[in-house]
């Protein structure tokens, strides 16, 4: 994860800012009165104000886009996080734990360093077709190789809470599906360059080719108007919670 994001994360904070909706879904699992960490925390989206919270992110590029303002940060992996058993009361995590070169051993930090909870906001599979996989069909195999499924975090964590997250057509966060009502968006490699699976693509020109063709004579929109009848889709984004006694 490191190495990826600095490579790819030089405009990350300008196309992945977090949205407002999204935020409402992971804040409303926090408590207030909670001390969290947030491993993988990237640049800081979804970092709840006014809390208690301490950042875990091995990227330095990363690090240098966090604002001023933003809660510290202990540059580290999730996968040793350097703070004691029960050192917190939260452990979070955005949209990262596919990026953890040992996904178990990142959850297992994770909770070795809760006392209460888990919260972490990931993807199990695109919930309805998503549209661009019929121009770069390739990116179904690379997403799905990289996300544990809901078995395989309940089977490392526990008993889980799934709680869907719908995408607003006009999602300010430009992750993969967040563009799904604005096909021209993949078209920018400003965009392309914030979503990391693009960085695991060899060869998508063709596929966008095809896509722009598609966008000027107006066939996109023709085959997917219905879109256009839709405020939000599920496309597999989901909010995961275990919850367990402090001994």
């Amino acid at each position: 994860m490191q190495a990826l994001y600095d490579t790819i994360g030089t405009r990350y904070s300008t196309y992945r800012r977090p949205d407002p909706r999204i935020a409402r879904a992971v804040h409303a699992e926090l408590r207030r009165d909670a001390t969290i960490v947030n491993l993988g925390a990237g640049v800081g989206s979804y970092e709840p104000g006014g809390r208690d919270l301490i950042a875990v992110e091995p990227s330095g590029l990363m690090i240098s886009q966090r604002p001023r303002s933003a809660p510290p940060v202990v540059q580290a992996r999730a996968e040793l996080v350097p703070f004691r058993d029960g050192a917190f009361d939260v452990a979070m995590a955005i949209l990262s734990i596919h990026h953890w070169s040992d996904i178990e051993r990142g959850l297992l930090e994770a909770r070795r360093v809760a006392k209460r909870q888990v919260v972490i906001l990931t993807w199990i599979g695109f919930g309805e077709d998503f549209w661009l996989l019929d121009y770069l069909p390739q990116i179904r195999e690379i997403d799905e190789s990289l996300f544990p499924s809901i078995e395989d975090l309940a089977q490392i964590l526990g008993p889980l809470r799934v709680i869907p997250v719908p995408i607003p057509h006009d999602c300010t966060d430009g992750f993969l599906c967040a563009y799904w009502r604005r096909p021209h968006a993949y078209l920018d490699e400003g965009v392309r360059s914030a979503i990391s699976t693009f960085s695991r693509i060899q060869d998508f020109k063709d596929g966008l080719r095809s896509l722009e063709k598609d966008l000027q004579s107006g066939e996109w929109k023709q085959r997917y108007d219905h879109l256009f009848h839709s405020e939000s889709v599920d496309y597999g984004y989901r909010v995961v919670v275990t919850k367990w006694e402090a001994s």
